[in-house]
């Protein structure tokens, strides 16, 4: 808050999760501009052939091998990070897996794992990045939550409270390094929903293949935030207007969203495909393959986001926004309940 920000194309940024997804188009994105990476993840292949790309084309990347749930491979992470290139100036928890099941199917085992990945994983980095970044008088810590961690829904109890710890455990260390005057940015980035491979590796209960509720943005409308916040900072961006609408309305009233979520099923049955499951999954096990950015979702998407471009990069137009928004809103919800 208030530092001397490190221009993006001279920052030394590491991204876990780097093989696939958002990780490996946000890795892409930044190098384009300038950024030197550390793309971490499980996937040796993968991130191989990111980081290849990325020196083909004239940037500087370094692929390590590490699962987040182990905070010695985390801080191995770091190490490296130093050893090469002498400082951290972002770091982008990004790390994440997924299982489509309900509590009564989920394993005690798959439930540990989740949470290790996907949380213990974000606070293990985080816990690295601030001392490596302390030496030097400040950083960005970017979280890459959800729009679920504001709102869960059904099938996805797991990953919901994952993504929920996630926003509670960035806030209270936003408020540690505000104390402190550190000069530490926490980001917390909360995507709707997104067409990546994640939906590919997910394990699933249903002997089908999940897929991310409509509307779907592409991971690209993510890495531009990203780079945006590692450049200029920030609290919490949503990415997309479909999941800013789904927070509000819980905001507004959660017994109406969950009246929506349950009405024709429509919660369960918009997260399922016809497409048969393979029964292959990274919870356990890396994935496998060149890594690529893209999902499978077969329906439009949308490559950008409007509202995140004029409202949530821009806080005082989003806290007016929000206000008219709101007001706009509450009297809605008034007049459904008069009716």
């Amino acid at each position: 808050m208030g530092h001397k920000r490190t221009p993006l194309n001279e920052q030394v940024v590491v991204i876990t999760g780097a093989s696939s997804g958002i990780g490996r188009e946000t890795a892409r994105l930044m190098a384009e501009r300038g950024a030197t990476i550390v793309a971490a993840a499980r996937n040796e292949t993968a991130l191989d052939t990111l980081c290849s790309e990325i020196t083909v084309r004239g940037g500087r990347a370094m692929p390590v091998v590490a699962d987040v749930a182990d905070p010695l491979q985390v801080a191995a992470i770091g190490q490296q990070a130093i050893e090469h290139f002498g400082r951290v100036d972002t770091w982008v928890n990004n790390a994440a897996v997924s299982i489509y099941a309900t509590v009564e199917q989920l394993e005690p085992d798959e439930m540990r794992r989740l949470i290790e990945v996907n949380l213990l994983g974000v606070m293990y980095g985080s816990r690295v990045a601030v001392q490596l970044m302390r030496r030097r008088g400040g950083g960005t810590i970017i979280n890459v939550g959800s729009v679920l961690s504001d709102r869960a829904v059904q099938l996805q109890s797991a990953y919901s409270a994952s993504k929920h710890g996630i926003a509670g455990f960035s806030e209270a260390l936003r408020l540690e390094l505000q104390q402190d005057d550190s000069g530490i940015d926490v980001v917390l980035i909360q995507p709707s929903s997104i067409n990546t491979p994640f939906f590919t590796w997910a394990r699933s209960r249903f002997g089908v293949k999940p897929q991310p509720i409509p509307p779907v943005y592409e991971p690209s409308a993510v890495a531009d935030v990203i780079a945006h916040a590692a450049e200029h900072g920030g609290r919490e961006i949503v990415v997309g207007g479909a999941g800013k609408m789904l927070s509000l309305g819980q905001w507004l009233s959660p017994s109406l969203v969950d009246r929506y979520l349950l009405q024709g099923r429509r919660g369960f049955e918009q997260q399922l495909t016809d497409k048969p499951d393979d029964r292959i999954d990274n919870l356990f096990e890396p994935s496998v393959g060149a890594g690529r950015t893209r999902g499978d979702f077969e329906g439009p998407t949308r490559p950008d986001s409007i509202y995140t471009r004029v409202f949530e990069l821009h806080p005082f137009v989003k806290r007016l926004g929000l206000a008219i928004g709101l007001a706009m809103a509450t009297a809605g919800v008034w007049r459904l309940g008069r009716s």
